[in-house]
């Protein structure tokens, strides 16, 4: 009922039809452009269920919502805190402060008299100011402050006076996200199409995958700007987007193009070189893209708004990019034809053959199939001493203290770090439902202020708010150092297990623990709890559909077994670089004593599903020979060598793709663009070409065994059903292998 969605039928339709196919694209594209100017983002870490969401949800009830705040520091050179001068400055500036209309209230040292808004040698001091809005909204009303602080810090003689808070910090990291992509954007586009150039031989056919991909980002974009009026998107998925969008984007296409060109080069007519090119490249396409999203759901079982943005941006990413491989593709390359050549590089043409045993990937082949238990004994024993440093993984948020020194947010955040107490940023939030006003409770809460106000860790206890209907109750209480650091998390601990239980002991309140310190250890703790289930849930899933599409139940084993191997090696390296700086210095990272909580899961899910891409299009093609053929080894090394270089093309690709993220400045960016591109790069160069050829040749023909009990599953052919055998295949055998199994050959 479906055939006609065929990747077969949509090429030769859309190739027939170019400029209808090319104008639907169009129409698509102004809407994607269209909505993303409306995108909106959240940075929260929302884990659903959690006592920190819990609080969230209450103090959002509370009074329309947690109001935003920023720390002016003001600081001078020249002059001390009590000289009438600094005084004249901080009264004039907070004058100009609460003249905005994005500001609620302001205060200052010389009115309170607070000990606490002064430091200790009186060169510095904050003014504690909220802002008008949600916090969810503070970084789009802070550019009004920030403007008022420029002036008066350029205009003075001597002060300066810059903010840290949940509108400036949020904006620096925005700016600083947006910075990063167009590095990385400078970076990787311009190395891909080198790449793409030497790969292909010919720059027109190098732009085709460049110019497609990024109409994937932008579609995917579109989508994301859409999902963020419902869903909380995180800057970084934008990032996310446009990696893995150019990554897979490039990729499908290089593969379809290449099969178009060696079909031209066999002779075939346009059209049905690009129909041949849908019933083999772009089924492979289909199906990889199919075990990617696969991966990628994965990020929907865990109960974190940033994984739900994720997972919407990759899996629109992909699903666009396999969109655009499968249906405007073909219009191109029914436009272009033949000039998809020029500019050729001299004496590089498509091959139209690859019978051709020689040549360094014939030869690289043959070696490794003539000693298979030496080569996956030697490669197998590399890849699990990479993969051995992860047992002493540590995981952890990247706090202000570990963003880009050159951020404005991040000074002040040192100097409050240093002088006052950084934990005015970021307090922890104690919210109490149930009948505050009853004595017990108030009790209850001033014994917790008591107990509190003996801890060093501790700083002021806030006043204590109270909803319309005296249900809800919440204060906040400081805690010294950087809120996602482990001390600070520590200190928070020993207050949710130790104080508030000590403090509301027979009351029938129910106490939660909110704030950022408690949502980062919710955080981690729910990436360690459901890291082995996304595990577990992807295995699964892309382990049935490979014995699907290839009948056989030792391809999706040996597959998954592979890609653990080569996800396991970058989670060792990620940690001997990142966690122990080894080799930090040389490319350029900042060393951090944690791993981002969201990269195990995030790294596993895109991995290995990519990893699964260059499994299925190189076994794809190992297979449409073995079923033409009958003969295993003979496949394996023709598989190897016509989709070598593509391959190898390709992972280059990802690299400089990754590479060029990992350039950024923020930390969780570098370990996201570091492991992903050296799990490509050991997944290309170890695993497809050492462990994929010997392992197929120790097992011949028992790669493709299915057992009887399973001869029920549909026949699904990667690369089409309906090629003819070029020699007469084998029958067959009696355990249920061979190219009969899969309806091909025979009587």
């Amino acid at each position: 009922m479906l055939a006609f969605l065929s990747p077969g039928r949509l090429a030769r339709r859309t190739a027939r039809h170019p400029w209808l196919t090319m104008g639907f694209w169009l129409m698509l594209v102004v809407a994607a452009v269209f909505s993303a100017s409306s995108i909106k983002f959240d940075e929260r870490q929302a884990i659903t269920g959690t006592d920190s969401d819990k609080a969230q949800q209450a103090i959002d009830k509370l009074q329309g919502g947690e109001s935003a705040n920023e720390t002016v520091v003001v600081e001078s050179i020249l002059a001390n805190v009590d000289d009438p001068a600094y005084r004249s400055f901080v009264t004039t500036l907070v004058q100009r402060i609460r003249a905005l209309p994005v500001v609620k209230s302001a205060s200052t040292y010389y009115e309170t008299n607070d000990p606490a808004l002064v430091n200790a040698g009186h060169t510095k001091t904050i003014i504690p100011i909220e802002l008008n809005g949600r916090q969810l909204d503070a970084a789009d009303n802070v550019g009004p402050l920030l403007t008022v602080l420029a002036d008066a810090t350029k205009t003075s003689n001597g002060f300066s006076a810059i903010t840290a808070g949940d509108g400036s910090i949020n904006r620096d990291l925005n700016d600083s996200a947006s910075k990063d992509l167009e590095k990385a954007e400078l970076v990787g586009l311009p190395a891909a199409l080198v790449v793409l150039i030497f790969v292909f031989g010919a720059a027109a056919a190098a732009g085709v995958p460049v110019v497609l991909g990024l109409i994937g980002i932008l579609v995917s974009v579109g989508v994301t700007a859409t999902a963020s009026k419902f869903l909380g998107i995180g800057s970084v998925t934008i990032n996310l987007i446009t990696m893995i969008g150019l990554a897979v984007g490039i990729d499908y296409t290089l593969f379809i193009v290449e099969r178009f060109r060696e079909e031209r080069a066999r002779g075939v007519e346009k059209i049905e070189a690009i129909v041949a090119a849908g019933n083999t490249a772009s089924r492979a396409v289909l199906f990889s893209g199919i075990t990617v999203i696969i991966a990628l759901t994965g990020l929907l079982i865990v109960p974190s708004t940033t994984f739900r943005g994720m997972a919407v941006g990759a899996i629109s990413v992909v699903m666009a990019a396999m969109l655009a491989a499968l249906t405007l593709l073909p219009a191109v390359l029914s436009l272009l034809g033949d000039k998809l050549n020029w500019l050729h590089l001299p004496g590089r043409k498509p091959k139209a053959s690859h019978d051709d045993e020689g040549g360094f990937w014939g030869r690289s082949t043959a070696l490794v199939m003539r000693h298979p238990l030496i080569s996956i004994a030697a490669t197998g024993t590399l890849l699990l001493a990479l993969a051995a440093p992860a047992a002493t993984i540590k995981l952890g948020n990247s706090g202000v203290s570990e963003m880009p020194t050159s951020l404005q947010s991040v000074q002040a955040f040192r100097v409050l770090d240093k002088e006052f107490s950084a934990g005015r940023l970021a307090p922890a939030e104690i919210v109490i439902e149930g009948d505050v006003a009853s004595p017990g409770v108030q009790q209850s809460i001033e014994k917790l202020r008591t107990r509190l106000a003996q801890d060093s860790e501790f700083g002021a206890f806030g006043q204590l708010k109270v909803s319309s209907d005296g249900k809800i109750g919440a204060v906040n209480v400081i805690v010294n150092g950087d809120a996602t650091e482990p001390a600070a998390r520590k200190t928070v601990e020993r207050l949710r297990h130790e104080y508030v239980p000590a403090a509301f002991a027979g009351t029938s309140a129910k106490v939660y623990v909110g704030g950022n310190s408690a949502g980062t250890t919710d955080y981690i703790d729910t990436m360690n709890q459901y890291l082995p289930i996304v595990i577990g849930f992807v295995l699964a899933l892309s382990f049935v559909l490979l014995l699907v599409v290839f009948r056989s139940i030792v391809i999706p084993v040996k597959a998954i077994i592979m890609n653990l191997l080569s996800v396991g090696a970058a989670y060792g390296l990620l940690v001997i670089v990142f966690q122990h700086g080894v080799g930090a210095d040389l490319f350029g990272f900042q060393q951090s004593d944690t791993i981002a909580a969201f990269l195990p899961i995030f790294l596993f899910t895109i991995l290995f599903g990519l990893s699964m891409d260059y499994h299925v299009f190189l076994l794809s093609r190992i297979q449409e020979r073995f079923l033409q053929t009958g003969d295993n080894t003979a496949a394996v090394g023709y598989g190897l060598r016509s989709t070598a270089h593509i391959i190898t093309g390709a992972a280059a690709i990802m690299m400089v793709v990754f590479g060029g993220f990992a350039l950024g400045s923020q930390v969780e960016l570098q370990q996201a663009g570091f492991g992903l591109a050296v799990a490509v790069f050991l997944d290309a160069t170890i695993v497809r070409s050492i462990l994929v050829p010997a392992s197929m040749e120790m097992l011949g023909d028992l790669n493709w065994y299915l057992p009887k009990w399973l001869a029920w599953l549909p026949k699904i052919s990667v690369e089409g059903g309906d090629r003819v055998a070029t020699t007469p295949a084998r029958p067959a055998t009696a355990t249920g292998y061979g190219p009969e199994a899969f309806g091909v050959g025979g009587d």
